[in-house]
């Protein structure tokens, strides 16, 4: 018996009343119940007893649901108390039937010995718990415990007929005197978060192993009171085909004929010759927990085989492939995403013929027949499945059940065949089979198995960490073909043996006359399976970077003169004298101290971009771009997009490659009329930088790359990325620095699918990534400079020192703070503090609104309004001023005064104001003063992932001790509780304030405390911590602003990117809520280090799952030389909460692989995300950042042939607007588009997109096809097209020898016969038209006559063996065979 069949049977529920199931309300109310202790004279000492509970419902004498049972507990007395005994146990369930007759039966039962030493259970008494007042709600759990009164006899005196509702009009019940049941009822709010697990109406413990849910937490045994979900899998059931026995025809006959013999035995009428017909066959599948569907089953219509095959329905095999006979078979897949991990969970089918009547058609449902007569459904098969997890995916054959035995649906079953018609079949497939093939979309893996637990105490004690393996992975052969075929089927009208401990008596319900299976067993802590050791299964791909290219240029001295002559613009120096082109330093001679003592400490970076030429050994697969622009992002200043370039042919080559100059375009599209080029400059200076920066910008610039993203201006389809040391602009004591590069543009793709190889022990720069295929497609022509400049030395600012991320915060004193706008220093170098008054008008901007708004000849703008003056107070000011203006404009009022006598009572009622203003804000005047009298602030400049350190001088003013809380408003700012941490942080800024150990208690609420002496100091370490990157993590495709000018690109240059400033409040409160202390931090966000840039294309609303190979530890920049201990742990953080990413240590001397798990968007987004590698474990600062970009596309699966061409349709849908646009593919030579030019996207219309596929080579692999608006340069969709190219078969193969290194080439020619007796005409191609061309690409020939084929085979550079394939097409373009030719070039 499964572990499902033994949960389904013990778990058997009673269903509530029909008419209450008629009236059933939609929603369910969950309760829980402590059971706490029994009390009572009527108690024996020493006697055990036992509590049971039922639902029951007191309006229709129901009983209801499934008793449960506690564990037997002995009574014990005490002195001047009665017998007691205690339970403590708690149920729970839910229910839906919120009517005040539901109530819960408390029975106690008494077990006594007999002689022949067995027991039996005495009903003792019992007691009704209300669970809805009179307002069909929940009963109000305000009280803690209750007492419950218990009365003699059994609950069977419930169904009595003279039984009345409320019980305490019932005469025949006696209360039992001086014995009660203490109990607690509550709602329980949990328990909704598992009613798809758990069913109505049943009762069970905190205790019991639910299916679906997770062990409970640490020391707690109560899985129910805060419930936690199993992670669900999601798998596929493809090609599942049902057969009956013996036949589909013989199984469908026979039961046509029962059910027409029933109908006419119902009427109690002769034959009519009508019939009964099949309407449709159903299939329901669902999954199913042991207690319940975890979902509502899906309904799938089976057809018959034979229909399939003459219908042509692809991917079902025929009836050859699946043997003799007929089958039911499902023409898609079923998606099944609530599965779980678990041994109890099953997937359930059942089979469901719906019929309805017919005439005299022999046999076949009349046309009218299904609108005219009522359908009958009936149940006629059903099977259960238990997988669990395990390794590989399998085809699985199960054992159809039928007849009167119990099952999940809850419905008759047609009968299964007699045993005289089984015994020539094996008895497995007597009543029918159901096969499957199961599938998964991620790393778990679902198969069959017979054993399923295995005990590990130590891992189900353990608290549950995250992990990439499932919770319970078990790795065991196991027969691919189900549990139904080796094990006997028991469902033949038999029920199944019964396993339970004791007899049946002992497990019986002793007041429900009704079979509901055997008792439940003590918990089981054997249920938790073990963890095996994590092994990814993704293929991982080194992260290897790009190459950085080389500091040296390929050109010649002549390509550089008429590259100079080109009129790029002149990069001058600090004394507006032109710098030369240089050699870049030696890394070797680089000396640190150059820098520092260099006297021009400000740096003006230029980036100037000159050219751009394709590469000599660039195929044809991609078409050359006509504009490009450039990506990329320069230390910590913002990411650059730069405007689009036109690539412009000069008059000759350049080295042999011919480069083209990169020139500014207009908004119109027209070339510009500047120089050519694009220079870029950023200024670094003390400035900019902050205080101790600058030998981190040096450090930068010695150790890191600069990566640049080409993109292609039309397509907005990336061309490729290249990658420049930025050691060459470290100036080493000289005014300026200029140097020329020739950076490789190179292409990277990932393959679908690789081969998973060995341990492969990379070296840095050594081997390729796997499943990686990397072409160089150009090179990009640029210089890069540095100009010195000097810079004003600030005065009182000090010299730049080694930044020091500890800073010990004095406490503040009230006797040295300023408080703010009341005083202005005057002279702050001197001892004392000079300052003046300032009048209130000029503090208070809300006073000064107040006075001129009294004076209509004045209207002068008033002072800024401080931040704490909202908007409604001033709107009510200035209604005031306006309704004091009418009054003095209106009659009955005094004559007019003279001059003098009105500016005096007007000064006399703006005094008046004055001082009621005074009066007004006074306290809250004081109480700020106060508050910043006790406030420290300290300025945190955050970078993504760095911790920033530092110690907070905490002192106790008063004389007495007391215990201080420390409360801190945002997350990323905690107190370091750990002494190690803080610890290891002192020594990486070099602090020399000393360590306390276990210095801080932890409140309930996870607050930490100190504990001061009187007038006592203790250093309080903080650390600031963020992992939150920009805000806009999910962007348009393609960068944005391609039509912005340079003038906003250099504009946002000069800034640093820092994002808005926050303010976090740290309180230090003793008791009463009581500061003495506050602390306010100001963060200001700094833009961070990108260290390496992924890309990776994926299809839309799909999870990206990709395993990245981290390379040595000590090829890392920033990495900790000489470290001890050997190789040190890495571990990784992601920047964005939703993103899984997680690395573990394999072991010493094994490579690390970071996992990464991502959710993408809709097409075509792209989201963005960082990850921090750190060596340390408490993340003090990453040695590299790496930045990722997902891009999302729409997927289209394509299966064609290599050389021949399969045409498919893309339906295109038209936004709000009209738009002209055009389609883009990323191998031209290989897809064809229609219309291949630029036409009209008509607003919200349909327009169809046609497509040739013709792949040169077999394999799988990518093709991208974008769609782009031409006038606005914007994307409007994007496609993924996933080749799974197959390889032509080859009819016949040639081999020739050619010479190497040049040459003019060879002309060979080879036969073809024409094997039709007619005319054909033939087209000609090859997958390596760089190194084979054709005479003609087509020809005709008669029927049976040979024609013969020129080629010309190319020369090549090097030696080697090439393969180069001839395909020979039909005037249709379908393959009629293909040459293969071995070149050898030697």
């Amino acid at each position: 018996m499964s572990e499902w069949e033994r949960v389904f049977l013990r778990n058997v529920i009673l269903p509530p009343h029909c008419q209450r199931r008629r009236t059933r309300q939609p929603g369910s109310t969950a309760f829980r119940c402590i059971l706490k202790y029994l009390e009572g004279a009527a108690l024996t000492q020493g006697a055990e007893y036992q509590l049971r509970l039922s639902l029951f419902d007191a309006t229709y004498h129901h009983f209801f649901g499934r008793t449960w049972r506690s564990s037997r507990r002995a009574a014990r007395a005490a002195p001047l108390r009665p017998a007691r005994a205690a339970f403590n146990e708690t149920v729970y369930f839910h229910t839906s039937l919120n009517h005040p007759g539901i109530a819960a039966v408390v029975e106690v039962v008494a077990t006594a010995r007999k002689g022949d030493g067995g027991s039996r259970h005495l009903s003792c008494g019992f007691g009704l718990i209300p669970l809805f007042g009179s307002g069909s709600e929940a009963t109000d759990p305000a009280a803690e415990d209750r007492a419950l009164k218990l009365y003699h006899g059994t609950p069977r005196a419930l169904l009595h007929p003279r039984f009345q509702d409320p019980v305490e009009k019932n005469k025949y019940l006696t209360v039992m005197e001086k014995s009660h049941l203490q109990y607690a009822l509550k709602t329980h709010q949990p328990l909704e978060m598992i009613f798809h697990l758990l069913p109505e109406n049943l009762l069970v413990s905190g205790l019991q192993t639910i299916p679906g849910l997770l062990p409970a937490h640490g020391d707690a045994s109560d899985c129910l009171q805060k419930p936690r979900l199993m992670k669900p899998v999601t798998c596929y059931l493809e090609r599942l085909s049902v057969r009956l026995y013996p036949s589909l025809e013989e199984f469908e006959e026979e039961l046509l004929d029962l059910l027409n013999s029933d109908r006419l035995l119902q009427a109690n009428a002769a034959p009519d010759g009508d019939g009964v017909a099949v309407r449709e066959r159903r299939l329901h599948v669902g999954v199913h927990n042991g207690l319940r569907f975890v979902q509502a089953p899906q309904v799938a219509v089976l057809v018959p085989e034979a229909e399939v095959v003459r219908g042509g329905c692809p991917g079902v095999p025929g009836s050859g492939a699946r043997g003799a006979g007929q089958a039911l078979v499902l023409r898609s897949r079923i998606h099944l995403s609530e599965m779980v991990p678990h041994p109890a969970f099953g997937v359930c089918f059942q089979l469901e013929y719906v019929f309805c009547s017919s005439g005299r058609a022999g046999g076949k449902a009349l046309p009218g027949s299904a609108h005219g007569e009522t359908a009958d459904i009936r149940s006629v098969r059903w099977a259960i499945w238990s997988p669990v997890l395990g390794a590989g995916e399998a085809e699985v054959v199960l054992p159809l059940r039928g007849g009167a035995c119990r099952g999940p649906c809850q419905t008759l079953v047609y009968r299964t065949p007699t045993s005289g018609r089984s015994s020539r079949q094996g008895k497995h497939v007597e009543s029918g089979t159901v096969q499957f093939y199961v599938s998964t979309d991620s790393e778990e893996h679902l198969v069959t198995a017979a054993e399923i637990l295995r005990k590990d105490k130590d891992e189900s004690e353990k608290p549950p960490t995250p992990s990439l393996s499932p919770q319970a992975p078990l790795r065991m052969a196991a027969s691919p073909r189900g549990p139904g075929l080796s094990a006997p089927a028991w469902g033949r009208g038999q029920p199944p043996a019964r396993r339970g401990r004791g007899s049946w008596q002992e497990g019986g319900i002793t007041h429900l006359e009704a079979d509901l299976g055997s008792p439940d067993p003590e918990p089981c802590a054997g249920d938790q399976l073990r963890a095996l050791p994590f092994a990814p299964l993704q293929v991982p791909i080194a992260a290897m970077g790009l190459q950085a290219g080389s500091s040296r240029t390929l050109l010649s001295r002549a390509s550089l003169a008429r590259l100079h002559a080109a009129g790029f613009p002149e990069i001058l120096d600090h004394n507006q004298e032109p710098v030369e082109i240089s050699e870049p330093v030696d890394p070797a001679s680089f000396s640190p101290r150059l820098e520092e003592a260099d006297p021009l400490q400000g740096n003006e970076i230029i980036l100037q971009f000159l050219a751009f030429g394709r590469d000599a050994q660039d195929g044809v697969e991609g078409t050359w771009p006509r504009t490009i622009f450039l990506t990329f992002q320069f230390y910590r200043f913002p990411p650059v997009t730069t405007p689009r370039l036109q690539l412009v042919s000069t008059d000759g080559g350049l080295a042999a490659v011919p480069a083209q100059l990169l020139v500014r375009m207009n908004k119109d599209g027209t070339l510009g009329t500047g120089p050519p080029g694009l220079q870029l400059k950023y200024m670094v200076d003390p400035t900019f930088l902050r205080p101790g920066e600058q030998r981190w910008f040096v450090r930068y610039l010695a150790e890191h790359s600069l990566q640049i993203d080409v993109w292609d201006g039309d397509s907005l389809l990336l061309v490729g990325s290249a990658a420049v040391k930025l050691e060459p602009l470290l100036r080493q004591g000289r005014a300026a620095v200029r140097t020329h590069h020739e950076l490789e543009v190179a292409t990277t793709e990932y393959e679908p699918d690789v081969t998973v190889m060995g341990r492969e022990a990379l070296r840095h720069g050594a081997l390729r990534p796997l499943g990686v295929r990397v072409a160089v497609r150009g090179r990009l022509h640029l210089c890069l400079a540095n100009i010195g400049h000097p810079c004003e030395e600030t005065p009182g600012q000090p010299p730049s020192l080694l930044p020091s991320r500890s800073r010990v915060l004095p406490a503040p004193d009230g006797a040295g703070s300023i408080p703010a706008g009341s005083w202005i220093s005057l002279n702050a170098a001197v001892g004392g503090r000079v300052s003046r008054a300032r009048r209130l008008v000029e503090v208070d901007g809300e006073l000064a609104a107040a006075l001129c708004g009294r004076r209509p000849e004045a209207r002068l703008a008033p002072p800024a309004v401080p931040g704490e003056a909202t908007a409604a107070r001033r709107r009510k000011l200035r209604r005031m001023a306006l309704v004091r203006q009418r009054e003095d404009a209106g009659g009955g009022r005094m004559p007019q005064l003279s001059g003098w006598q009105e500016q005096r009572a007007r000064h006399l009622r703006d005094l008046q104001i004055i001082d009621a203003y005074r009066e007004r804000v006074k306290g809250e005047s004081i109480s700020r003063m106060l508050s910043q009298a006790i406030t420290a602030t300290h300025t945190v400049h955050a970078v993504l992932g760095t911790a920033e350190f530092f110690e907070f001088a905490l002192k106790n003013p008063y004389g007495v001790q007391h215990t201080v809380t420390i409360e801190v408003d945002h997350p990323e700012l905690s107190v370091i509780l750990d002494p190690r941490e803080w610890r290891h942080f002192k020594e990486l800024t070099k602090s020399v304030t000393p360590v306390e150990e276990e210095m801080f208690h932890l409140r309930d609420d996870l607050r930490p405390q100190v504990y001061l002496r009187p007038k006592e100091t203790v250093r309080i370490p903080f650390k600031y911590q963020t992992f939150s990157a920009d805000p806009a993590v999910v962007v348009a495709q393609g960068p944005a602003g391609l039509g912005a000018g340079a003038d906003a690109a250099n504009r946002s240059l000069g800034k640093s990117g820092a994002g808005r400033t926050k303010h976090i409040q740290v309180s230090f409160q003793v008791s009463g809520g009581k500061p003495i202390a506050l602390l306010r931090v100001k963060v200001e966000p700094q833009p961070h280090v990108v260290d390496q840039t992924f890309r990776f294309y994926h299809p839309e609303l799909t999870f990206l799952k990709k395993t990245i190979r981290l390379p040595p530890w000590h090829t890392l920049p920033g990495a900790p030389v000489g470290m001890p201990g050997g190789e040190p742990e890495m571990f990784v953080r992601c920047s964005d909460p939703d993103i899984i990413c997680e690395t573990k240590n394999m072991g010493p001397g094994e490579p690390q692989d970071i996992f990464l798990k991502v959710a993408g968007g809709p097409s075509p987004q792209i989201k963005k995300f960082f990850v921090a590698i750190y060596t340390d474990a408490w993340l003090a600062a990453p040695v590299q950042i790496w930045q990722f970009y997902l891009h999302s596309l729409q997927r289209l699966d394509v299966s064609c042939t290599a050389g021949q061409l399969s045409r498919l349709s893309l339906l295109l849908r038209g936004t709000p607007a009209p738009r002209r646009v055009q389609a883009f593919t990323s191998h031209p030579q290989e897809l064809e588009v229609d219309p291949d030019g630029t036409f009209l996207l008509p607003a919200n219309g349909i327009q169809d997109l046609y497509l040739g596929v013709r792949p040169r080579r077999a394999g799988s692999r990518f093709i991208y096809l974008n769609l782009v608006d031409v006038e606005s340069h914007q994307l409007v969709s994007s496609w993924l097209l996933c080749l799974s190219c197959r390889q032509p078969l080859i009819s016949k193969a040639f081999e020739i020898s050619l010479p190497a290194g040049g040459g003019r080439g060879c002309n060979k020619r080879i036969t073809y016969t024409n094997p039709y007796p007619s005319p054909r005409l033939y087209f000609l191609c090859t997958n390596r038209p760089d190194l084979l061309q054709f005479k003609e690409d087509s020809f005709e020939v008669a029927g049976g006559e040979v024609y013969t084929i020129g080629l010309r085979f190319a020369p090549s550079q090097g030696a080697g063996e090439e393969e180069i394939l001839i395909h020979i097409n039909d005037h249709e373009d379908k393959n009629e065979e293909t040459f293969c030719v071995k070149v050898v070039y030697q």
